[in-house]
């Protein structure tokens, strides 16, 4: 898991806009479920501040002309990724949610693709809870409104980025990491009931290629086959 990442929000942004649910469900098709989600676990959303050229001082671009931040506060333990993505899919701008249960409060982002009609919405990132009054990290330093939407989301990686990797390359690396932690878990599980010996040991080979494969690719400093 990522450590704790809260950001400290220029007071400047404020925005504090509380959003009405049915927002969301005016756009596009949320089935049913998902509004029994809306209802059932989110007490409220809100517009909390607006990263931008007139607020920050910092230019955008077509990719990001602004940076949202929403607080989504729920009714229990948590908030679902689908919830966030119809939210997120609403809105043409990156968006970066802290979701808040209780006393505590965790960081979400997904990386965000503004071409089209529909935004195209990544796999979310988000860092650990942490207490809702906890120290605030500043925001990181950046050139412009994409630098800096590259450096939160950056934050929220479970794993280092290396040496000019973008988020998008560190996220797909992870995602190829997780597929072989789902195989090497598949093999070691076929290992233990496997009765033949010569069955035993090609699984084993293949643990041992693919655990190789998988330190290779959560190894921070790559090795040069890469």
């Amino acid at each position: 898991m990522t450590e704790p990442v809260l950001f400290r929000w220029p007071p400047n942004a404020a925005f504090g806009r509380t959003v009405p649910k049915t927002k969301f469900y005016e756009h596009g098709n949320v089935r049913t479920a998902l509004r029994e989600k809306f209802v059932d676990g989110i007490q409220r959303v809100i517009w909390a501040y607006k990263l931008a050229d007139d607020t920050l001082r910092l230019r955008g671009t077509p990719a990001v002309p602004e940076i949202q931040v929403f607080t989504v506060e729920t009714k229990g333990a948590d908030v679902s990724d689908d919830v966030l993505t119809a939210i997120d899919k609403t809105v043409h701008f990156p968006i970066i949610f802290e979701v808040a249960s209780c006393d505590r409060v965790r960081t979400v982002a997904a990386q965000k693709a503004l071409s089209g009609k529909t935004p195209t919405i990544g796999a979310y990132l988000s860092s650990d809870w942490q207490p809702a009054d906890g120290p605030r990290r500043p925001l990181p330093t950046a050139l412009d409104l994409p630098g800096l939407y590259e450096a939160i989301l950056s934050a929220l990686l479970p794993v280092d980025t290396r040496a000019g990797e973008t988020v998008s390359e560190a996220t797909d690396r992870l995602d190829r990491a997780r597929k072989l932690q789902r195989e090497i878990g598949a093999l070691e599980k076929k290992l233990r009931t496997e009765p033949q010996l010569n069955r035993k040991v090609a699984l084993r080979r293949q643990i041992i290629e693919r655990t190789a494969a998988l330190t290779e690719l959560t190894d921070p400093v790559p090795s040069n086959k890469e």
